[in-house]
């Protein structure tokens, strides 16, 4: 006698897997219990595709089957990306969800003709839209994080008009349809202007605002997929696409206000630009540099020393080195802390995985909040690639396009050394004033080599 019926026993593999997407989500929270969040995760997804196709709606298997290989064979080989590949990898895993969303919405759409409703044509509409936009917008995040494209904002006069009058133009075409979901000719035109919203959205958002860009990426892809299940009849895709979508507009929130930032503002405020004159300031005024060997006898009688990683870390694939820094510190009992900004790197949490991919131990990375108190009584703040989350001006110039972002403290620590291959400014395009402090010494180089130059003048590993 069973004990489930067919439908009964879909709905409950359906609800387990609801259960640990929502586990997954709250795991993923802390480092301690991600590698727990991310499995559950991955059974989750395993459960809801194991379900679907086991629904007896589905018939034939041969173009699923074809559809999983061509997927894993493009999947596996981006998932043995570099840590350092991570941001632009997620860009286009971004891209990827949203443009099968959208390919789905297209098939429903040619397939149910004439038999559309106009509510499911709304649905449609949305879902085919915000898919299309977040698939090409996504396309263009990637290009710039891989540096295919120019990470500086591109920027035009009336550029906010334009982009938002094809929107408009998308959403026009939308209604018109649900007027008449017959009007065939209006869904390619619809669709081309939202696939052309998606490069005027990002193209001109700088590299300093991507980690906020890929967290709304991500949420616009998981509406998207929400809408999907709507189209679709299924539950379980609008509850793992909300909860997608919720949790990456939250995230988005939260990466704006830890660049006391709008939303509005991030996405038309061309974030990034190179300020004139910044230039000519750098070569008027002097720094103080120092060699490895300098740098490291000031590391070694320090007693408080906080590590600020940022984007050239990442650059150089330096963690390792850093995690061999840290060890050579901690043998000479140098009280060795790491100050994560939560903007640092190009998506969220970026330096937060580089260095739990070196092992560092987790209760040594602080979060900005947290490692602002120590700096005030910190011997040593060594800055590794990190430049407009330790900008001062962002507290004392009014004119700064940062001013008002909170910032890690670091100009309070007695000394500070910034490892930095040049002068040029950073994302947002600003001067640093930092550099020209008497108490900082700027260490010039790529920072993997540097960091290994100071380990081995530590005595702590071999060098080159």
């Amino acid at each position: 006698m069973n004990v489930f019926t067919g439908d009964q026993l879909l709905s409950f593999t359906y609800i387990i897997a609801v259960v640990l997407f929502i586990l997954a989500i709250k795991w993923l929270s802390s480092p301690t219990t991600a590698r727990r969040g991310v499995l559950a995760g991955e059974i989750g997804a395993a459960l809801a595709v194991g379900a679907t196709l086991y629904n007896p709606d589905v018939t034939q298997y041969k173009w699923i089957i074809i559809a999983l290989i061509v997927g894993a064979g493009v999947g596996i080989p981006l998932g043995m990306v570099h840590m350092t590949a991570v941001p632009q990898r997620t860009a286009l895993s971004h891209a990827f969800g949203a443009l099968s969303a959208a390919m789905v919405g297209i098939a429903e759409y040619y397939v149910g003709i004439p038999r559309v409703t106009r509510f499911e044509m709304g649905e449609i509409g949305l879902e085919v839209i915000i898919g299309s936009l977040t698939f090409t917008g996504s396309l263009i995040a990637a290009g710039k994080l891989q540096e295919i494209l120019p990470q500086r904002p591109i920027v035009y006069r009336g550029q906010n008009f334009v982009s938002l009058s094809v929107l408009g133009a998308a959403l026009v075409l939308a209604i018109l349809l649900v007027i008449n979901p017959n009007n065939t000719h209006l869904f390619p035109a619809m669709i081309i202007v939202a696939l052309a919203f998606g490069v005027l959205l990002v193209t001109p958002i700088g590299g300093a605002d991507m980690p906020t860009v890929i967290s709304l990426l991500n949420s616009y892809a998981g509406f998207s997929a929400a809408l999907l299940g709507f189209v679709l009849n299924s539950k379980v895709l609008v509850v793992a696409g909300a909860l997608d979508g919720s949790s990456g507009f939250i995230l988005s929130v939260i990466m704006c206000k830890a660049m006391n930032r709008s939303f509005t503002n991030v996405m038309f405020g061309a974030f990034g630009q190179v300020q004139a004159g910044a230039a000519a300031q750098t070569e008027q005024r002097t720094v103080r540099s120092a060699s490895p060997e300098e740098a490291a006898g000031i590391l070694a009688a320090a007693d408080k020393v906080v590590i600020v990683p940022g984007y050239g870390m990442a650059v150089a694939q330096a963690q390792h080195k850093v995690r061999e820094l840290y060890d050579s510190l901690t043998k000479k009992g140098v009280d060795v802390k790491f100050g994560i900004h939560p903007v640092a790197g190009r998506m969220p949490g970026h330096m937060n995985v580089l260095l739990a991919e070196a092992d560092i131990p987790y209760e040594r990375l602080l979060e900005m909040d947290a490692i602002n108190s120590d700096l005030p009584q910190t011997d040593v703040a060594l800055i590794i690639g990190a430049n407009d989350v330790t900008n001062p001006a962002a507290r004392t110039d009014a004119s700064s396009p940062i001013y008002g972002m909170p910032i890690l403290d670091v100009d309070k620590a007695r000394t500070v050394m910034v490892i930095k291959r040049s002068m040029n400014p950073g994302f947002a395009g600003i001067d640093n004033p930092l550099y020209y402090f008497d108490k900082t010494l700027m260490l010039f180089g790529d920072a993997k080599g540097f960091v290994s130059d100071i380990v081995r003048e530590l005595g702590g590993g071999s060098g080159h």
